[in-house]
């Protein structure tokens, strides 16, 4: 992450790692939170929720994979972020939930760059269209924009689908009431440095943090 920053001539500290929990197990997420990594991200809002009761602070839950409507209300007393709002009417949901449960969660829009049918997010052009009615949200701090590249073994096919959201963020931020939107999670364990250098502010790594584990469960130096 470091030599990505260095680069792309950017602050290391402008770019935050979240740890990708999925398929790690419970005394890993705490060795690696003994380390310091604090900003841990769950995609399923079930196990985020059974991760949250059994892993203590000070760590940062955020909720990465699709989030469902019916399951708003059970997450948001507990996430520092959510990175996966893919429709109009799952923000209204957080929205309404919100408002009752006297929350302001930070939320991010995911955007389906790539045109994949199997991917979640809005399309750019409906985002835009959109745009309006979602800032007029008043229950969500919207902090700017995630997507996931299509895959490829080369990480340089993920540069346009980054570049581009971060001309999409630019372009949302220009417009009246979004000035704030400065996050762009973008970038996993394959890609994560081309979405440094291209303006990501928060990757999403889970398989390269658990490579160097020893058969004990513990971080291995």
């Amino acid at each position: 992450m470091a030599a990505a920053c260095r680069r792309a001539g950017r602050d290391p500290d402008s770019v935050t790692l979240v740890a990708v929990t999925k398929y790690a197990e419970l005394e890993w997420i705490r060795a690696l939170v003994g380390l310091g990594v604090v900003e841990l991200g769950e995609n399923r809002p079930q196990q985020l929720v059974a991760r949250a009761a059994q892993v203590a602070s000070p760590v940062h839950w955020h909720l990465i994979g699709h989030l469902q409507r019916n399951k708003v209300r059970s997450i948001l007393p507990l996430v520092a972020l959510i990175h996966s709002a893919d429709s109009l009417r799952l923000l209204e949901a957080v929205n309404r939930i919100a408002a009752a449960l006297d929350v302001k969660p930070r939320v991010l829009i995911e955007v389906n760059l790539s045109g994949e049918d199997a991917k979640h997010g809005f399309r750019a052009d409906d985002l835009r269209s959109q745009w309006d009615q979602i800032v007029a949200l008043e229950q969500i701090r919207l902090g700017g924009l995630m997507t996931m590249a299509a895959y490829s073994p080369d990480p340089e096919n993920a540069r346009p689908a980054f570049r581009q959201l971060c001309e999409l963020r630019d372009e949302l931020q220009a417009r009246s009431g979004a000035g704030h939107l400065k996050d762009l999670s973008m970038g996993m364990t394959g890609d994560f440095e081309v979405a440094i250098e291209e303006g990501a502010t928060l990757v999403r790594i889970g398989s390269a943090l658990w490579q160097g584990l020893s058969p004990g469960g513990g971080i291995s130096n």
